[in-house]
C-alpha cells in the first residue's frame, strides 16, 4: 500500500505542476506575450488544457461569476495538497515502534 501511496503522491505533485504551467500559460496568451498561431505554443495550451478541463470544468460549474478572475485553478490546488496531507499522513507515515 506505500508504494501505491507513494506514486499518487508523486502523480497528484505532477498534476499541481501541469495546472500552474496550464495558468500562467493562459495568462501569457491573454496577455498576448506568445503567439497561437505559432503550432507548438498551440499544441502545449491544448495539451494543457485537454489535461486540466475535466479537472476545473466542476469546480467553475460550482462558483459564482468574478467577472475576469478565475480561482478555479487555486480551489483545485488546495483540494489536491489536501488529499496529498491525508494520504501522506495515514499511508506513509512511519509507524512507531514501541520499545
Amino acid at each position: 500500500m506505500d508504494i501505491i501511496a507513494f506514486f499518487l503522491v508523486r502523480l497528484i505533485w505532477v498534476y499541481i505542476w501541469v495546472i500552474i504551467i496550464s495558468a500562467v500559460l493562459s495568462w501569457l496568451i491573454a496577455f498576448d506575450v506568445v503567439n497561437t498561431r505559432n503550432r507548438f505554443v498551440l499544441t502545449v495550451a491544448d495539451t494543457l488544457w485537454r489535461l486540466t478541463e475535466p479537472a476545473l470544468r466542476p469546480i467553475r460549474r460550482l462558483l459564482p461569476n468574478l467577472g475576469g478572475l478565475d480561482v478555479s485553478p487555486v480551489i483545485l490546488i488546495l483540494l489536491l495538497l489536501t488529499v496529498e496531507y491525508f494520504l501522506t499522513k495515514y499511508f506513509l507515515a512511519p509507524v512507531a515502534v514501541a520499545p
